[in-house]
């Protein structure tokens, strides 16, 4: 596989076996396909999101080798996985902290963070809003299925007020965060929100989210079509990828103030926050260079009456 990619004209590839033409996904080249199949359920999103990365960083032309992906435990967890990228399975909750690390030793790599509503919101919630105060140089992709999937359908800090769950019988009665909102008040450069209805609008903010220096954050709303639409009788994957598409409203720039998602409720979709300031790694540089300058260390010395480069001891 080449490291550095070109850009695409065609959506299809082809290899030559003798004289057959065997047509080639495009997507195939960056994925373990030794792993396949996926644990995935019929008519999750998850795989959509991963076709739709697969085709932005193909479209981006970014260098496979300075590329790296990190996510966490659950089902959106799995795609680090399934990628045939740098990747790092982390523990659950951290994949930000390990992420912010990765890009502060190594500069030159782009670090994408790809997991789930419940690593990255619940148990990572903390690295969630500190990563984007500090305005860290990653991309941030969240899947949003509403409810913790891998483990039994519990409701999480996303899931909407009277949506049940297997620990919300009668339905959710703690309002759920609207993560746009989350991580444009934080601090994110950054942020975006579609469904898996909308593939070439994901793929688009994929590539201008990963092109960003600093936090950028994009979120999937994406079925769970075995626990959350099974529980709240919202029909199949299919049935769910219909809803998207009749009731989500594209609104580029609105307040994110406004942006909650209701129990079946439209879905407001968009770019909403697109924005420069520096980021951890350049606020950090700057600091640096003041306080080590030489002109620096001259001020402190004469404002401390002590030459330059000397120490000195009470006798």
């Amino acid at each position: 596989m080449s490291s550095t990619l070109s850009k695409e004209t065609s959506d299809s590839a082809t290899e030559t076996h003798g004289d057959t033409e065997a047509v080639q996904n495009p997507v195939e080249r960056f994925l373990r396909t030794k792993r396949m199949p996926h644990i995935w359920c019929p008519g999750c999103g998850i795989g959509t999101t991963v076709n739709c990365f697969a085709r932005a960083i193909q479209q981006c032309g970014v260098d496979l080798d300075k590329l790296s992906i990190v996510s966490g435990i659950g089902c959106t967890g799995r795609v680090a996985g399934y990628l045939d990228l740098d990747s790092f399975h982390t523990t659950h909750g951290r994949p930000i902290p390990f992420a912010t690390g990765l890009k502060l030793a190594n500069p030159e790599l782009k670090v994408v963070v790809y997991s789930g509503d419940g690593d990255l919101i619940a148990i990572g919630g903390n690295h969630f809003i500190h990563a984007a105060r500090r305005n860290a140089d990653i991309t941030v992709i969240c899947v949003n299925n509403f409810n913790y999937a891998m483990t039994g359908g519990q409701a999480g800090p996303t899931t909407p007020l009277d949506a049940v769950g297997t620990t919300a019988p009668y339905g959710v009665c703690e309002r759920p965060f609207n993560l746009p909102f989350l991580a444009e008040s934080c601090g994110a450069v950054y942020v975006a929100r579609w469904t898996t209805y909308h593939v070439r609008q994901i793929t688009k903010a994929m590539v201008e989210a990963i092109d960003k220096k600093g936090f950028s954050f994009v979120e999937i709303i994406a079925p769970c079509p075995t626990l959350y639409e099974r529980r709240n009788r919202l029909g199949t994957g299919l049935d769910r990828m219909k809803w998207f598409k009749e009731n989500s409203v594209i609104r580029n720039g609105v307040d994110t103030r406004y942006c909650d998602i209701g129990f079946q409720q439209e879905i407001v979709c968009g770019k909403f926050v697109d924005i420069d300031r520096p980021s951890l790694l350049e606020m950090t540089e700057a600091k640096m260079v003041d306080l080590l300058s030489k002109r620096r260390w001259e001020e402190i010395a004469k404002r401390q009456q002590k030459p330059l480069g000397g120490v000195h001891t009470k006798e």
